[in-house]
């Protein structure tokens, strides 16, 4: 068991959208949380990472900072996604393991299963196959750390855990049409198409393909939890053992802003993974873990948030 009260624990990427509920959860068991920023501390640069390290002492680190986006981003700029994926997460652990780190956590990513994973996934699927093509670079990427902190922990001893989370959302997520993902975009196109008189709103493929959303407040417990219980070397994913597809999510984000109009479906555009849900016995098993927020609450606290932060 690690205790969090009295210990100093840095999380990269501790102001974004999912750092900061992170930073919260820690600060309420009593942990000293120090927040990473990019503009303090570029991970890609090994020199940055060491420098962190000197200058905080941690006892734990929380590794989120990431370079993301949705399936455009990934399909435009794939070259930055798996190189500072890659660099921030290797360099940062190899600095961990020299400054002698108690416990490192690190996030991983459901794009990282293979295209055509058995549904729900489990976590010995991972090595079953390549990823979906559009985020295979961010993906491998981001699944080197499991193989790092694998061997770390082989030869070294280390405390590396590797946590897979679904595709996170809710207030605060990022809204930008360029970088956003689904349900952020979704509820922007949705949003503007009724504030503007709009009658239709174009939404990326077929609709066909499925997802699996945990509620970002959801996953900040589930890392705050497993940081505190587990200490094993097997991956973990963190989600809320549902799948919806895009077609019912764009209906269901429809009628809670109040679009009536028509969606009409670009299939020139990609789908991405054709179904994502993952089995979350082992969280639960492992570390007690269980998402507690509805689907539909989340989502409607989500718009409500979108709707304050543009008027």
């Amino acid at each position: 068991m690690t205790r969090l009260s009295g210990k100093r624990v840095v999380v990269t990427g501790g102001a974004g959208f999912l750092g900061r509920r992170v930073d919260a959860e820690f600060r309420g068991g009593g942990a000293e949380v120090v927040v990473v920023r990019k503009a303090d501390y570029d991970l890609v640069k090994r020199e940055a990472c060491r420098r962190l390290l000197a200058d905080t002492r941690p006892e734990i680190v929380v590794h989120l900072a990431a370079r993301v986006g949705g399936i455009g981003a990934n399909r435009e700029h794939p070259g930055p996604f798996f190189f500072d994926n890659l660099m921030m997460g290797a360099q940062l652990v190899e600095e961990c393991r020299l400054a002698g780190v108690p416990k490192v956590v690190t996030i991983g990513t459901i794009c990282s299963y293979p295209k055509h994973t058995p549904v729900p996934f489990k976590e010995e699927a991972l090595w079953d196959g390549y990823p979906e093509e559009t985020n295979a670079p961010y993906g491998l990427a981001k699944k080197m750390l499991l193989v790092q902190g694998q061997a770390y922990r082989q030869q070294y001893g280390m405390n590396v855990i590797h946590l897979l989370p679904v595709n996170l959302y809710g207030p605060g997520d990022n809204f930008d049409p360029a970088t956003s993902h689904v349900i952020p975009a979704l509820i922007d196109r949705f949003e503007k198409a009724v504030r503007t008189g709009r009658s239709t709103v174009e939404v990326w493929g077929s609709g066909s393909a499925s997802r699996e959303f945990l509620y970002v407040d959801d996953a900040a417990r589930g890392i705050r939890m497993a940081t505190e219980a587990y200490d094993g070397c097997d991956p973990v994913n963190l989600g809320a053992g549902f799948e919806i597809t895009i077609r019912d999510l764009a209906l269901l984000i429809a009628r809670f802003t109040g679009f009536s109009g028509e969606i009409q479906w670009d299939t020139s555009k990609p789908d991405g993974q054709p179904r994502r849900s993952v089995d979350t016995t082992r969280a639960e098993r492992l570390f007690g873990f269980r998402a507690e927020v509805a689907f539909e609450d989340g989502l409607k606290e989500t718009i409500s948030w979108y709707r304050s932060s543009i008027d």
